[in-house]
């Protein structure tokens, strides 16, 4: 009961600061003169503030400069402050956070990102922060950047009503100069006003890189997705709302008679060589064990398969290839080896990308015809399919990518290929698993997930050491368990691949996700990429 109150004082701290004051600021502020800061202490930081869009008024000029700051407008100015935009996750996280409200999106884009955090209940978005709130805040915003020996907050006059777990923050903002306090003491149950606010996100900005990070590009990574169940129109339309880079339609299958069919759709060539996409079409097996077998134990039928595949790239201009073979026999191992190896020379020679879709290595039969490091040698790009953690068929309900599974699966990858050359594939769907005598499940997309959990009044909460939602639900009297993928789930795991540096990012499918999830996945990109030295 103790933590939970700690982490709800927490929440408190971690909105009122930073935000804006008028209702409307859903929206970016427009730089303002203010007629009533000319004597604040704090009146040249407001000014800059204002100007980069961070800080307004009320609208009618003043800026209220010893008005207290409420939860939801400290969130949306700390998000304002780190170029992120606001995500209106399809999954509310907080009772008291209305999807009207106009700071819905900033609070769950800072939840995202675990600036702050809930458990499901409350936010008090209208309450105020206080000082030593605002330190826990803005310390975790900064990624903990700072330095404390532990003493500096024990040199206030006042410490002793310095909460424990605001201690470590309170003395990393003070060692950092960012929070100061007066006469010796740091306040740290007062509300902190609108001026102090300012000065604190203005010290901010201007300590160490943090600026020059907040503004600078972020690298491109390749954000590829593969196209399944849709018109060429919808494909098209994914593409653009995903902000895909890479497009993986799938065109060839390779048959037992050693065959590829072709589907190639030119109207959706046309248009990703018109707008600067690129086209890794994909070569699946069916899962056909036998059939690829057969092609695979006959290097004359293997050289076919890549003659077929290698005249396709030519006659469509494609820009690489995707070899997605799934369960391939392990006795296929050498000769699924050589075939890759064989192909790999000629999509160099076309000038195309090579890459393979490959599961997580768990040492069982399902990957053992996948020789990691030597594949890895031969593709351009290895993609990990991160999910099926709890596949269709399994007796046991559970996550479908859980985080430490997907980080455990990428970690043994990366011991084989060079994170140059790995790319992470997450689900864009999940599973409402049925709990009866025995087990059974119905793949969903992320849209129909929301769907059942809000017409069932599914009741939920976070799971912490799975980084997913669990919802629950009866239905027949048959209880119903989905460990859900949206915005947060989605958001960590790209914070997590992100620290490995890896290439890039897959997602099966476009379509079937709900759209703020691509607004979560723009922000934790930009999020993770900043470093601050301080």
């Amino acid at each position: 009961m103790k933590k939970y109150f700690l982490s709800l004082c927490l929440l408190l701290s971690f909105t009122s600061l930073f935000g804006p004051l008028q209702a409307s600021a859903a929206q970016a502020p427009s730089p303002t003169d203010f007629h009533d800061i000319s004597a604040s202490f704090a009146k040249d930081a407001i000014h800059r503030l204002a100007k980069r869009g961070i800080v307004s008024g009320d609208g009618t000029g003043a800026f209220l400069p010893r008005n207290p700051v409420t939860r939801a407008e400290f969130m949306a100015m700390i998000a304002r402050m780190l170029k992120m935009e606001p995500v209106s996750n399809d999954l509310s996280a907080f009772q008291d956070v209305s999807k009207s409200a106009w700071y819905y999106g900033w609070i769950h884009a800072g939840l995202n990102l675990s600036i702050v955090e809930g458990n499901g209940y409350k936010f008090f978005p209208n309450a105020s922060i206080t000082r030593q709130e605002a330190a826990v805040m803005v310390i975790r915003a900064m990624k903990e950047s700072g330095y404390d020996n532990g003493n500096t907050a024990g040199l206030y006059t006042d410490s002793g009503w310095i909460a424990e777990w605001a201690w470590s923050a309170v003395g990393k903002a003070t060692n950092a100069g960012w929070l100061q306090g007066s006469k010796g003491q740091f306040r740290p149950q007062d509300a902190i006003t609108r001026e102090e606010t300012a000065m604190l996100l203005d010290r901010v900005l201007q300590s160490g890189n943090v600026k020059s990070m907040i503004d600078s590009q972020t690298p491109a990574n390749i954000h590829m997705g593969w196209l399944y169940n849709g018109t060429t129109k919808q494909y098209i339309s994914y593409a653009k709302q995903a902000g895909l880079n890479v497009l993986v339609p799938r065109w060839y299958y390779m048959e037992a008679n050693g065959k590829v069919t072709d589907h190639t759709d030119k109207e959706l060539l046309n248009w990703a060589h018109n707008n600067s996409r690129q086209v890794w079409a994909m070569v699946g097996n069916r899962g056909n064990a036998e059939g690829t077998h057969q092609v695979l134990s006959s290097a004359q039928s293997r050289k076919s398969v890549v003659d077929s595949i290698s005249a396709n790239v030519s006659r469509y201009r494609l820009d690489g290839i995707n070899i997605d073979f799934e369960n391939v026999m392990p006795q296929d191992r050498q000769n699924l080896t050589a075939f890759i190896t064989q192909l790999s020379i000629e999509m160099r020679r076309l000038g195309a990308k090579l890459s393979i879709d490959v599961s997580p290595d768990l040492n069982t039969d399902w990957t053992a015809a996948f020789d990691y490091a030597t594949l890895g040698t031969q593709v351009d790009y290895m993609v990990l399919m991160s999910y099926d953690q709890h596949w269709g068929g399994s007796p046991k309900a559970g996550s479908v990518s859980s985080l430490p599974w997907s980080e455990s699966g990428l970690r043994k990858l990366l011991t084989q290929v060079p994170a140059k050359k790995s790319i992470i594939a997450y689900p864009l769907y999940t599973r409402d698993w049925k709990i009866a005598s025995s087990v059974s499940s119905q793949d969903i997309s992320l849209a129909e997930q929301g769907h059942r959990i809000r017409l069932n009044k599914a009741s939920f909460t976070w799971n912490e050491s799975v980084a997913q939602y669990e919802a629950a639900y009866n239905s027949g009297g048959i209880p119903h368990r989905i460990w859900t993928e949206e915005s947060r789930s989605l958001s960590m795991k790209h914070l997590m691949a992100a620290k490995y540096q890896i290439a890039g990012y897959a997602y099966w499918y476009p379509g079937a996700e709900t759209t703020d999830v691509w607004q979560a996945i723009h922000n934790a990109e930009r999020y993770a990429y900043y470093s601050f030295l301080i």
